[in-house]
């Protein structure tokens, strides 16, 4: 039976950055990760990370210098267009956006390389959980191991299972899924796509639906295609014929620009969808002894305000710190840091879902235009 203080389920950015903050201060940590080693399965696409939260985390774990060494420059330049290809909006990026674009995958890393060997423990994949009374629970492993601990924390995502000690809350589909696609070499093997693309983001709306791109670093662009439709009409297209599922997705495009469904129909990578749920907006739960979480674990929300990562390194730093305020009162350090959690995620998760029905409504694409208006009004920047 293995005993420490602090044990955190999830590598994700949440828990790395909740270990990263402990350590720093000489906490006793343990993260248990049901993936067998840090390259079992790619880490997704670009993340912008925001000065009030996602930098503000990283500056907590003493990571600023290595963050700004992954920044994607110029990434942060968005245009919007219509389906017909015209150019509705065009935001350079100026370098002072506050807004900076990085792969989820070199964020990942640097906060992994900031761990001390043997923080992490690969391949333990949850079994069950156990209340010992008191703060106390018990973990066993699929591996048929086990471990003991004074605090618990989930980290462990959209379906997490220490949730369940807390809420009975469930994850809901949101009535929207992205059907996710790549192109390589983008600049010489697609250059229509890469031109209407251009530097950074791509939003091409209409109601009920949209192509979400965005240029990644190696002339790659990575594309969401956003369909509201029922989760059993996506269910019926059969993803291990590529071909087919790019062209049974491409017909609900019908008539829009050749080179905007091309980042549907040219794909360089298996088509996967992608279905989007979130828990209710101001989801809280009661103070449970020895057990919280952080990031979706805590407040899954939709990624039309691209809050979550930013919220989960938050939720890590946060978290952190009021445990090492409170490191011979733990029940206060947890009672602190979720009185400020709660209104923080009800108040960014209801602007995801906010912007989310903005986005594909019947007024598609003016509501995120005036949303791009808004936030060049607050930053002082001028339309282009």
């Amino acid at each position: 039976m293995v005993k420490t203080d602090v044990t955190i389920i999830g590598a994700g950015l949440g828990g790395l950055t909740l270990a990263r903050v402990l350590c720093l201060r000489e906490i006793p940590v343990t993260i248990y990760e049901a993936e067998t080693d840090p390259d079992a399965r790619t880490q997704g696409g670009q993340l912008d990370l925001h000065a009030y939260n996602g930098q503000q985390a990283l500056a907590d774990a003493g990571l600023t210098e290595q963050f700004r060494a992954i920044i994607h420059e110029g990434a942060e330049a968005t245009q919007v267009v219509a389906p017909n290809g015209t150019l509705l909006l065009d935001i350079p990026d100026t370098g002072g956006g506050g807004r900076p674009e990085v792969l989820r995958g070199d964020l990942r890393r640097i906060l992994l390389e900031s761990l001390p060997d043997g923080v992490i423990q690969w391949g333990k994949k949850l079994d069950t959980v156990k209340a010992l009374g008191g703060s106390r629970h018990t973990l066993t492993f699929t591996d048929g191991t086990a471990a003991e601990t004074t605090l618990l924390v989930g980290a462990d995502g959209a379906w997490s299972r220490i949730r369940g000690l807390v809420s009975d809350a469930k994850p809901e589909y949101v009535g929207t899924s992205f059907i996710e696609t790549y192109l390589h070499d983008a600049d010489d093997d697609h250059a229509a796509a890469a031109k209407v693309v251009g530097p950074g983001a791509l939003f091409a709306l209409a109601p009920g639906k949209g192509i979400l791109a965005h240029r990644e670093a190696g002339a790659v662009l990575h594309t969401y295609v956003a369909l509201n439709r029922p989760q059993e009409w996506i269910g019926q297209i059969d993803f291990d014929d590529a071909g087919a599922a790019a062209k049974a997705v491409a017909a609900e495009f019908d008539g829009w620009a050749p080179e905007l469904t091309a980042l549907i129909t040219d794909f360089d990578e298996p088509v996967v969808p992608r279905a989007i749920f979130a828990l209710p907006v101001g989801h809280r739960w009661d103070r449970t002894p020895g057990v919280t979480l952080v990031g979706d674990a805590a407040h899954l929300m939709s990624p039309f305000a691209g809050e979550g990562a930013n919220l989960a390194m938050f939720d890590g730093a946060e978290l952190g710190k009021a445990i090492a305020a409170h490191t011979d009162d733990i029940e206060t350090a947890l009672a602190e840091y979720e009185a400020a959690l709660f209104p923080r995620s009800e108040q960014f998760a209801a602007e995801s879902d906010e912007n989310h029905t903005r986005m594909f409504d019947h007024d598609a694409p003016n509501g995120l235009l005036h949303l791009f208006e808004l936030a060049l009004e607050a930053e002082g920047t001028d339309r282009g």
